[in-house]
């Protein structure tokens, strides 16, 4: 390191605004840390599991041949592996050589049922929410502690964006160029080449990171429902002029499984019943002939039936970004089919979507790296990234900190928060309510904390 850059970066440190956002840098990643090390591994092991097979589960590739068995002959198949349940959802294979999979559910349990599709042969049962790959998502949205994990999680997500705005104003070059700033100095060694580590490997994570968190908030209970939900929900006005029924289309959701977008899951479900909407399946409507009209208008690969549940219930075809029916949300397709007259009352594409729902149509699609191999990529690099940013700033803190203290950051003496910074604050609290809370709450600690543990000097 020069001489001039060393005494620059001992200007950086020995400033008032620089070592108070430094605390709350301190303050904001001790919470964060451990859940973003949580998600990371989570995350890249769902996304590593859906390249070898589909969210249903783990299931060897069958032979391909020339004929398949019917579906409904499949999903009889199905039924015998689990006597007394009754058929939820045909999912067609992915592939000549992959087996079709069909939901069961029993006693209030849904069972996920793979079924070679040229013989009927059952390959495999288990209960949906009992694979490894469900498994880690109950990790990634609840850490297995039902609602309280998931406000946990939402303080996590929201105090991460804090985390990345405080780490972007550290990074922030003073008197150096920009270049030079995006690469770490490894001239230094210790601690402070943890800290070069640290700091670029920071800024290069971190406008994809507040980008992750906002998609992943839209999967939380306060900020998610509340806050964008209903500014992204699909208008049930699109389709006035079919009956609608008493359930949503998150009725479609099965445990564990999200097989309904996201910006459609708190709209009503049409009606089957009625002579409205447009001839689409012959008659008989049942499982063969909607997936044969699937299969003859533009649905091929795997793709999604929903059988109806009661007789108000209605077939839903369905192509689904968010759960890997296709690779973009480009090709998200939801279609209705009235199971008396097969009748079709709503085809919704994406670009029938709100706004706000076409962009966390693909936000999430991203998020899950399922929009291409370089979108899987892309995401295992930067996970791995995320990985050694939360690791290098731990070790850095474990070097710096003094034998037996915690060893946060100290404010200037008699230090005063500036306006301008309690009002960005104000603002990042009414945007992401829970974040707001853990900081009032930091607040409030940190200023019943005595002088000689927070401010620097002081006796």
């Amino acid at each position: 390191m020069t001489s001039m850059s060393a005494s620059a970066e001992g200007a950086h440190a020995s400033s008032r605004l620089y070592r108070a956002v430094w605390r709350w840098h301190f303050y904001a990643g001790l919470f964060v840390v451990p859940f973003l090390l949580m998600l990371a591994l989570t995350g890249g092991y769902m996304m590593l599991y859906a390249t070898l097979s589909n969210e249903m589960g783990w299931v060897p590739s069958v032979a391909p041949k020339a004929i398949s068995v019917s579906v409904s002959a499949q999903g009889k198949a199905a039924i015998a592996a689990l006597p007394g349940g009754k058929l939820a959802t045909y999912i067609a294979p992915e592939a000549v050589n992959r087996p079709a999979f069909f939901e069961v559910s029993k006693d209030d349990t849904y069972y996920s049922v793979a079924v070679d599709p040229y013989t009927g042969t059952v390959l495999d049962t288990h209960a949906s929410a009992d694979t490894s790959r469900a498994l880690a998502e109950k990790i990634h949205g609840t850490f297995l502690l039902g609602t309280f994990g998931d406000r946990l999680i939402e303080v996590a997500a929201s105090l991460t964006i804090i985390m990345a705005v405080t780490g972007i104003f550290l990074w922030w070059p003073r008197g150096e160029g920009f270049p030079g700033a995006l690469l770490p100095r490894f001239g230094n060694s210790g601690r402070g080449l943890w800290r070069e580590l640290h700091k670029t490997g920071g800024i290069w994570i971190s406008l994809f990171l507040i980008l992750f968190v906002l998609s992943g908030l839209a999967w939380t209970g306060i900020w998610g429902d509340a806050f964008v939900k209903p500014w992204s929900s699909f208008p049930a006005a699109k389709w006035d002029n079919v009956p609608l029924s008493d359930v949503s289309h998150a009725s479609l959701n099965h445990d564990i499984m999200h097989e309904v977008p996201w910006t459609l899951e708190a709209t009503p479900l049409p009606a089957s019943g009625s002579n409205a909407g447009t001839p689409a399946v012959s008659e008989p409507v049942v499982l063969d002939t909607v997936v044969m009209w699937a299969l003859a208008n533009g649905f091929q690969d795997q793709f999604k039936v929903a059988i109806p549940g009661d007789e108000k219930g209605v077939f839903t075809v369905s192509y689904d970004g968010r759960n890997e029916d296709s690779v973009t949300p480009a090709s998200d397709r939801f279609v209705h089919i009235d199971q008396y007259t097969g009748n079709i009352l709503a085809d919704v594409r994406l670009k029938d979507y709100p706004f706000v729902g076409k962009l966390m149509a693909w936000g999430i699609a991203l998020h899950k790296g399922t929009a291409g191999w370089w979108n899987l990529a892309f995401n295992l690099a930067y996970l791995t990234l995320v990985i050694f940013a939360c690791i290098s700033g731990v070790v850095m803190w474990w070097k710096r900190r003094p034998a037996g203290q915690l060893g946060s950051p100290k404010y200037p003496r008699d230090y005063k928060v500036p306006a301008g910074i309690l009002g960005l604050g104000a603002v990042l609290s009414v945007l992401f309510p829970l974040g707001g809370l853990a900081v009032v709450l930091f607040a409030i600690i940190d200023f019943l904390l005595p002088k000689r543990l927070k401010q620097a000097g002081a006796q």
